[in-house]
């Protein structure tokens, strides 16, 4: 067994806190058992009652910073993507304050600290490493899919807020650019969105960008990028996944880019509603088996981190069958090490390269 002492400090680059607590109603400052509890017989989401996520998980698992999400679709009436969205760009800017409140008031009781810049960073890791148990959980804010943003005005106003890293798009056609399930370039408003964004240093997320947006966006951008929760296409044949040659070039910006644990990313041959991670063979090998792809490409451990989207709208019954709640990334270590990574590797990979990361980009 592995004791408090042996626990890696971990980063987890996506979580949609926020969402979870405005939408599911999840208090997450209850443990995930009474989360569980207080949605038995619940079927109006999908992972109902099979959560993952609550401060007191993070803690034990050593998750020492996440990057905590705000997400707001906005949908066209000439869109045809399902899901959960607004019909107007104030209706989703004003879900994301409500998002923001959330977050300012779980700072203001202790269970977050906002990290907005270096010395917040290496005055956050120092206290976490000296006294973890008395330590909030330091938090990141990031905008999955931009469409909430009515004007650059608003993009000001959320930095000020302590915004720092944005993904133009999420699923479907966007007013910035074209997410998953979509196709084609970032317009004039993408680049003039990506020219604010450079000016500001906010980190560009090229997750959910399809294949057209990721080439523009990273050709028009020049500040610092990553990919918050991203797999290998490689391994799982799916646009929702970056290629090789994509992975190649976030590499050589110096990007991490986060293995995701939704399982119909690790999985081929997953069927939605139908397959469960057991049967299916989900695991956090096949969580492995992305972060080693990346480090093959890369030559190096320095690219791979974890950007779990745990509670993602989904539950358990769509992550590794090994996952009962978050804490159980510890398990990643020992799959680690029995592939040959070393320790510093194995630290890299959980949470060093994230860190290294901010360092670079906020130096």
């Amino acid at each position: 067994m592995q004791n408090d002492n042996e626990k890696v400090l971990f980063v987890d680059a996506h979580l949609d806190l926020s969402m979870n607590a405005m939408e599911w109603n999840r208090d997450l400052r209850w443990s995930v058992e009474e989360i569980r509890e207080s949605e038995a017989g619940m079927s109006d989401k999908a992972g109902r009652g099979n959560g993952t996520v609550s401060f007191s998980a993070l803690k034990k698992g050593n998750i020492a910073v996440v990057v905590g999400t705000q997400i707001a679709r906005y949908t066209r009436r000439s869109n045809p993507m399902p899901g959960a969205s607004w019909h107007s760009p104030e209706q989703a800017w004003a879900h994301t304050q409500g998002q923001l409140a959330w977050y300012r008031a779980m700072e203001a009781e202790g269970h977050l600290v906002q990290i907005t810049d270096l010395p917040a960073l290496e005055s956050h890791l120092t206290s976490w490493k000296n006294a973890p148990e008395q330590t909030a959980i330091g938090m990141i804010r990031s905008l999955e899919g931009a469409d909430s943003l009515v004007t650059l005005d608003h993009l000001d106003i959320a930095y000020e807020g302590g915004l720092r890293a944005i993904g133009p798009a999420h699923y479907g056609p966007g007013t910035y650019a074209q997410g998953t399930d979509a196709t084609g370039g970032i317009g004039e408003r993408g680049r003039a969105l990506l020219k604010r964004m450079e000016e500001l240093n906010i980190i560009l997320d090229a997750t959910h960008l399809c294949d057209d947006s990721f080439w523009e966006a990273l050709d028009a951008f020049k500040g610092p990028v990553w990919a918050s929760h991203s797999n290998c296409r490689a391994l799982v044949p799916h646009h929702r996944q970056f290629d090789d040659d994509q992975l190649r070039e976030l590499i050589s910006r110096g990007a991490v880019i986060g293995a995701a644990f939704d399982a119909w990313m690790l999985s081929s041959s997953w069927k939605r509603k139908i397959s469960t991670p057991l049967e299916d063979g989900v695991s956090l090998e096949s969580v492995v088996d992305h972060i080693d792809h990346i480090c093959q490409l890369a030559g190096n451990s320095e690219h791979a981190g974890i950007g779990s989207d745990l509670d993602g709208a989904f539950g358990k019954e769509q992550s590794p069958h090994d996952i009962d709640t978050i804490a159980d990334l510890q398990k990643i270590l020992p799959i680690l090490r029995d592939r040959g990574y070393a320790e510093e590797d194995i630290q890299n990979i959980c949470g060093a390269n994230w860190i290294r990361f901010l360092r670079k980009a906020w130096a």
